[in-house]
């Protein structure tokens, strides 16, 4: 997801359309800017990507649910 707005450990972040508040707790360790692209698992950002990393991921997590066809599989 990309980060659009930092407030503390909170981040609003978006991807594809989905708006979403993410915890920045994990990331600690390195600074999350507005703009910076994000993994999100369960609410959480656990690591910082490219812009070209988070489209990759995206391709891939769409041919997966065609795979999987009408309502998962």
């Amino acid at each position: 997801m990309q980060v659009d707005e930092v407030n503390g450990f909170v981040a609003r972040c978006s991807a594809k359309g989905v708006e979403r508040e993410v915890n920045l707790f994990l990331m600690q360790g390195e600074p999350v800017d507005v703009g910076d692209y994000v993994m999100v698992h369960v609410g959480y950002a656990i690591q910082k990507m490219t812009e070209q990393e988070a489209r990759s991921a995206w391709e891939l997590y769409d041919e997966m649910l065609a795979a999987a066809g009408p309502a998962g599989g």
